[in-house]
């Protein structure tokens, strides 16, 4: 089949990115035939909190990425639309995972679907964001609305779907981040990043956002610095909110020499020295659907502790590959407290090896296919 996805990719970066283009592969090395559109504005300045959109890294061999839709010009929208309905590839795929994209997303599928054969597919990443607010509430029905069926990454999503309207929709759990390499011995990765080996490291990972809870997870820690003084905190990524409440946190809660911050975003090449490095990733989010952490966390056999919010404990089974609890310090603390006091890495990555092939790219793939199929049977 001929296929395009519509989304973020190089030269963007980030988790959404590395998603498309690595669905773009699986599709290939399937026998479609993919093009990536992506943007040439996707945020403007003042709506983009980090330091840079742009990736480092050189660009993905192998794939075909054009730069075409600004995201804030309606005219860009209906070129790339009427392109669509031109090319008139089988299955269009838009990647949403915020409304700021609705009204682009949604002119680009009506003008694509014009040419009576291009179904529109859409992949939900989060319906509404993690912070609403009312501009999500009235722009999200414009993209809805357009689309021929759904594939989310959470029961939680579909949920937020069939709320909306009555098209079809199904999830299909996150896959594993494949292509990060081979898993990283820890004295090698603690060399790396100039870590002493002798300590246990809690991993931290990814943007830094009130939604994560970091707040919670650095109370839960100075409940625990006295029983545990071989254990630190090592959180790895780009702060996108104000960085000093946090270290005023550290502070307060006697943590200083306990915590270690690498304020950047951390590309792709290192990922595997901070997973390397820990023995347990922390999650302790207060709102979420899915995480692409918990997929790099599998790749690495890694065991999580995540909070019971969206679809988070769909992935993480409790006490067999680490923890779901509330989003509570006190329920955060216990589990941290289980698994460095009853050893229980060996046992909670065993698991996760025996569980790693329920996260295949080609079980997304399949279900795009079935709900491709439903649109053409309904």
């Amino acid at each position: 089949m001929k296929i395009v996805i519509l989304g973020t990719a190089y030269p963007y970066r980030g988790g959404l990115a590395t998603f498309n283009e690595r669905l773009a592969r699986q599709f290939q090395e399937e026998g479609h035939e993919v093009e990536v559109v992506t943007f040439t504005l996707q945020y403007p300045k003042f709506l983009f909190p980090g330091k840079t959109q742009y990736s480092t890294e050189p660009a993905p061999q192998g794939l075909t990425i054009r730069r075409a839709l600004n995201a804030c010009n309606p005219l860009s929208w209906r070129k790339v639309g009427k392109q669509i309905q031109k090319s008139a590839p089988d299955l269009l795929i838009c990647c949403y995972w915020m409304a700021f994209f609705a009204p682009a997303y949604a002119t680009v599928c009506r003008l694509a679907k014009r040419n009576g054969k291009t179904r529109c597919i859409a992949l939900v990443h989060n319906l509404f964001p993690h912070e609403k607010t009312l501009l999500d509430r009235l722009l999200a029905p414009l993209f809805v609305h357009t689309q021929d069926a759904f594939v989310a990454l959470s029961e939680s999503v579909v949920k937020d779907i069939h709320a909306m309207c009555d098209a079809p929709a199904t999830s299909s759990p996150h896959p594993i981040y494949d292509h990060y390499g081979a898993k990283m011995e820890k004295a090698d990765a603690c060399k790396a990043l100039g870590l002493a080996e002798e300590n246990n490291y809690m991993l931290f990972f990814g943007l830094v956002r009130a939604y994560k809870g970091l707040d919670l997870l650095l109370d839960a820690f100075g409940v625990l610095k006295e029983r545990f003084p071989q254990l630190r905190l090592l959180i790895a990524g780009e702060f996108y909110e104000d960085e000093e409440k946090y270290k005023e946190q550290i502070h307060r809660n006697g943590l200083d020499d306990r915590v270690i911050i690498r304020d950047e975003f951390i590309p792709d090449a290192d990922l595997r020295k901070y997973f390397g490095a820990a023995n347990l990733i922390v999650q302790p989010y207060k709102s979420a659907t899915q995480s692409g952490v918990t997929q790099v966390a599998f790749h690495f056999e890694k065991p999580m502790l995540v909070t019971k919010v969206g679809g988070l404990d769909e992935i993480v089974h409790d006490h067999k590959m680490g923890y779901c609890v509330p989003p509570e310090p006190g329920r955060i603390a216990e589990a941290i407290v289980d698994y460095y006091e009853q050893n229980r890495q060996e046992a909670y990555t065993h698991y996760l090896r025996q569980e790693k092939c329920k996260y295949e790219w080609n079980k997304l793939t399949e279900s795009f296919m079935r709900m491709l199929q439903k649109t053409t049977n309904p």
